[in-house]
């Protein structure tokens, strides 16, 4: 599956991001942000106040995960993905403010979706239950912002080949939508 999949550098440029089609395969590398609910309300609020973000935005990837705490010899524990919907509420916002990419499960709301094709952003998905796999491809991890949080806190990790599929492009196509026309017609 992986074979022919477009092996992409974060953070991303919009020339890139441009030229990623809904159903394409792509392995990520570089460096990307976990965030999770908590973070998420906690970065709104300092954008409300006006205040300094605790990561760059502008062509960052935002990755909807709370790893587990990591085991001898290794990085980091699991780092499946987490359900995306619950972070829709503030996309729409993080993504007029630069973010390039965000990486979950599932399919977003209307908002979200305008709002990917708007500020010409990616929506990517990844294999949920499959933690343990994706873990393999975090090289390193450091938390960068609230510890506090545990699990929710924002990691900056460093990935290779980190596998996601294009599920919304900057076009406004959406893959959840073309896979369900095609299953109906078959």
């Amino acid at each position: 599956m992986f074979e022919k999949a477009r092996k992409l550098r974060a953070p991303l440029s919009r020339k890139t991001i441009k030229s990623l089609r809904a159903g394409e395969w792509v392995l990520l590398s570089g460096v990307i942000y976990t965030a999770r609910d908590q973070a998420h309300r906690r970065m709104f609020e300092l954008i409300q106040s006006r205040k300094k973000l605790p990561i760059e935005l502008k062509g960052a990837i935002i990755y909807y995960s709370g790893p587990s705490p990591k085991r001898p010899g290794r990085v980091i524990g699991s780092a499946g993905p987490t359900t995306s919907s619950r972070m829709d509420k503030y996309t729409p916002r993080l993504l007029q403010l630069g973010l390039a990419a965000c990486i979950g499960k599932g399919e977003r709301s209307p908002e979200v979706r305008d709002a990917v094709k708007r500020y010409s952003a990616v929506y990517l998905v990844t294999v949920g239950g499959a933690g343990a796999f994706l873990s393999e491809r975090i090289k390193q991890a450091e938390v960068v912002a609230w510890p506090e949080l545990g699990a929710e806190a924002i990691h900056r990790l460093v990935v290779e080949d980190f596998p996601c599929l294009v599920a919304y492009d900057s076009r406004g196509q959406d893959f959840f939508a073309e896979a369900r026309k095609k299953f109906e017609e078959e």
